[in-house]
């Protein structure tokens, strides 16, 4: 990805914040969509938003990131660049995301590799034309975790996936997120509307977990070991994050897959980042020096951020096994 900042975006810190808060998400008319809600097997349900009047051959998928959506501004601009290109598209909703608690004592995480797959069959089993499918951040660690659990057999589901912007290194990016500016301004975005979900999941199932160390955590590694970790099987946080990590596992990944991470990603350090030793043949690494955290604003001010969806999206379509409409 030969992507370059605009020179009046410096830095990973304002090419992060920018785009979510003031770049133009699309280029065409406004957005629509219409929702689902599927019945999980666990009784509980997920609500999968489908872009309006987009009935293509080819699906492409996205699933979101930490507490986003499908009005998240990359999800956004991934509709707008499906809808160009004539693809249908799908932002399947991780559980408690889609502006309605979701039922059953968990949530979601960033190695939710099961639910991925559950998604990604139930949407194979209704749609007959080829599947594409793109994580971002959290989404992008739990799509790569399903394609490497998968191996050879993610080819019957999908073409091709990419990730982008995702913490690989799930321990790695959270001592940076807990850090500094970081911390102050990130982890305390995330633990804004993740500290409220997670009383209300109490009041739905009282003994669930410990309120007054909830409400203490000041930091993403307290908020996991009271919360995430306990109520997806993990023993705490060092556990969660070290299974969950997708990098340790990039080499058994057996269909065509892209890992996008911008170098100034604030809290996805650089050094963090697999190195082509790392990964098998089957992945692509674009690690390009700017563009911050799912960033990517291209063009003059205020920008837009159809510069990443462009250039992930055409990777994707160019690796289907056999070229659609798109």
């Amino acid at each position: 990805m030969n992507y370059a900042a605009p020179v009046w975006l410096p830095g990973g810190n304002l090419q992060t914040i920018w785009p979510a808060l003031y770049a133009r998400r699309v280029n065409g008319p406004a957005l629509s969509f219409r929702r689902e809600r599927w019945t999980t097997p666990d009784s509980d349900f997920i609500d999968v938003d489908w872009l309006q009047d987009a009935p293509g051959n080819t699906l492409l998928v996205l699933f979101h990131g930490l507490e986003g959506s499908s009005a998240s501004h990359y999800a956004q601009s991934f509709a707008d660049f499906a809808r160009t290109r004539g693809l249908a598209f799908a932002v399947p909703h991780f559980r408690g995301c889609s502006g309605e608690l979701n039922l059953g004592p968990r949530a979601y995480h960033s190695g939710d590799f099961e639910e991925v797959g559950w998604i990604l069959a139930r949407l194979r089993q209704k749609h007959k034309g080829p599947i594409l499918a793109v994580g971002v951040s959290l989404g992008g660690n739990a799509l790569l975790r399903w394609a490497e659990e998968m191996g050879a057999d993610a080819a019957h589901v999908v073409d091709a996936v990419a990730s982008v912007s995702s913490p690989v290194d799930l321990t790695a990016s959270g001592w940076a997120i807990g850090q500094g500016f970081n911390r102050l301004v990130y982890t305390r975005m995330f633990l804004n509307t993740m500290k409220p979900k997670a009383l209300k999941k109490l009041a739905q199932h009282p003994g669930l977990f410990n309120a007054k160390a909830l409400l203490a955590a000041q930091d993403l590694y307290a908020f996991d070991n009271v919360f995430t970790a306990p109520l997806h099987g993990f023993k705490n946080t060092d556990t969660y994050w070290a299974r969950a990590s997708a990098k340790p596992h990039l080499h058994r990944i057996r269909i065509p897959a892209l890992v996008v991470n911008a170098r100034n990603d604030p809290f996805v350090p650089a050094s963090s980042l697999p190195r082509q030793q790392d990964v098998g043949p089957c992945v692509t690494l674009w690690q390009p020096a700017h563009g911050g955290h799912v960033g990517f604003a291209h063009g003059r001010p205020p920008g837009h951020v159809r510069a990443m969806p462009d250039a992930v999206g055409g990777w994707l379509i160019s690796h289907l096994s056999t070229p659609k409409t798109a």
